[in-house]
């Protein structure tokens, strides 16, 4: 295979007829395929659904003599407590237990911060004239409405291979308006980097211009390796406290992708005094969240190491789809040069870049002929991405002779799009 840059024009224009005639043929099966979201497969799911035939007796609906059935305990079972501290490697006293969903506490994490504004704030975020987000990018796009929601000005933040451009972070943050910056440490969506320790302490030290800025530290993938042994990760919040910064950063994590995402649960870290302060606001808000499924899930994870065996009975499932991803662009793209991607060992995602200028196009192209992915920009703030070139491709979903079928369709249309920008 030639690459199409090297191609004459005569070259380029056979070449795309014979991959517009396979278009066709690929565009008459009526596929409906999905790589859009990051959602477990029927596989994934099914392995633990066993989780419901946990709790017949009376006494597994007790929890260190509190009936979970009941009221109380706002900010999560003390049990619940200590299973995501194990895992996140802080103290259970600094973590409060929700419910199926970490987004949910991240919106409501922003959400009070500018209604009433967090510990160090001089005062609530919505009183400020501007507030301003730092993004890294590629990044998630969930992080980017929430704050995109409450009217926050997005700073794009390039995304290296160690993590969010610090130099620019730093100078980001000279500016008192900056009030926070997202953060997907481990495994980040959608290029699966690991963020190098220099990274990390980077950000726990930052010298912040506003006295309440906020670091977002979405640990989604904390113990999601696919491929690979586990690789272990720092405490953020002692790290923060080292460096004289202890309030700065919140923590999210959930059971999402190891139980069940509709009937999971969630959490945030952060320090002891921001703990005393959100409580002081959640006891506004509710009296607690659904106690009986932290009871289940602490007899079903039981402790950090059982999770990890289970998370390698998901990689198991895991692995095959993503090389099936990876297979079909080191076979179908890398000898044309039209595109570059990631290889991650953990996480949901590939991010691919494209061809600059055919990331819409080839989504379109796929979307036409079945196959549905994330939109084409999503991983930008705003959706917009300024070289219109990445593309993010979540394998999970579909079975792998589903998923070697969207892959078919996704890499013709990429030598479409890029024949077209070139020119044929």
């Amino acid at each position: 295979m030639t690459a199409y840059k090297n191609m004459t024009a005569a070259e380029r224009a056979a070449e795309y007829a014979k991959v517009s005639a396979h278009y066709e043929e690929l565009k008459s099966l009526g596929l409906k395929l999905n790589m859009a979201r990051g959602k477990p497969g029927t596989a994934q799911l099914d392995l633990v659904s066993d989780i419901f035939d946990l709790m017949h007796d009376p006494a597994d609906y007790v929890s260190d003599g509190i009936d979970v059935r009941n009221y109380g305990e706002m900010s999560g079972l003390p049990a619940a407590k200590r299973l995501f501290a194990e895992i996140l490697g802080c103290k259970p006293e600094q973590v409060f237990v929700g419910g199926n969903a970490s987004l949910q506490l991240m919106y409501d994490t922003i959400a009070k911060a500018y209604t009433h504004g967090l510990l160090r704030s001089p005062k609530p975020w919505c009183k400020e004239e501007t507030v301003k987000w730092l993004c890294p990018a590629p990044g998630y796009d969930r992080h980017f409405l929430i704050t995109e929601h409450f009217g926050f000005e997005l700073i794009t933040i390039p995304m290296t291979p160690a993590g969010p451009d610090m130099d620019a972070v730093e100078e980001a943050v000279q500016d008192p308006a900056v009030k926070g910056m997202w953060c997907v440490p481990k495994y980040s969506n959608p290029e699966g980097i690991i963020y190098s320790e220099d990274t990390i302490r980077r950000i726990a030290s930052l010298q912040a211009a506003a006295p309440d800025f906020l670091v977002m530290w979405d640990n989604a993938y904390c113990i999601h390796e696919f491929e690979g042994e586990y690789v272990p990760f720092p405490d953020i919040l002692a790290i923060c406290e080292e460096n004289g910064n202890p309030d700065r950063v919140f923590e999210f994590a959930s059971t999402s992708k190891v139980t069940l995402p509709g009937a999971g649960i969630s959490c945030f870290a952060c320090s002891e005094a921001n703990m005393k302060h959100m409580e002081k606001l959640l006891t506004v808000q509710t009296i607690s969240f659904d106690k009986v499924n932290q009871q289940r899930h602490v007899l079903y994870l039981q402790n950090k190491a059982h999770a990890l065996e289970l998370m390698g009975r998901h990689a198991a499932i895991m692995g095959p789809k993503f090389r099936a991803v990876l297979e079909a662009l080191d076979r179908e793209i890398a000898p044309l040069d039209i595109a570059s991607w990631c290889r991650p060992k953990g996480g949901y995602f590939v991010s691919l870049n494209a061809m600059p200028g055919t990331a819409k196009r080839t989504w379109q192209l796929c979307k036409e002929a079945g196959v549905v992915m994330t939109g084409a920009g999503a991983t930008y703030p705003y959706g917009k991405d300024p070289q219109d070139s990445n593309l993010r491709i979540a394998p999970s979903l579909p079975p792998v002779a589903e998923l070697e079928q969207a892959m078919e369709v996704l890499c013709t249309c990429l030598k479409l799009s890029a024949l077209e920008v070139l020119g044929v």
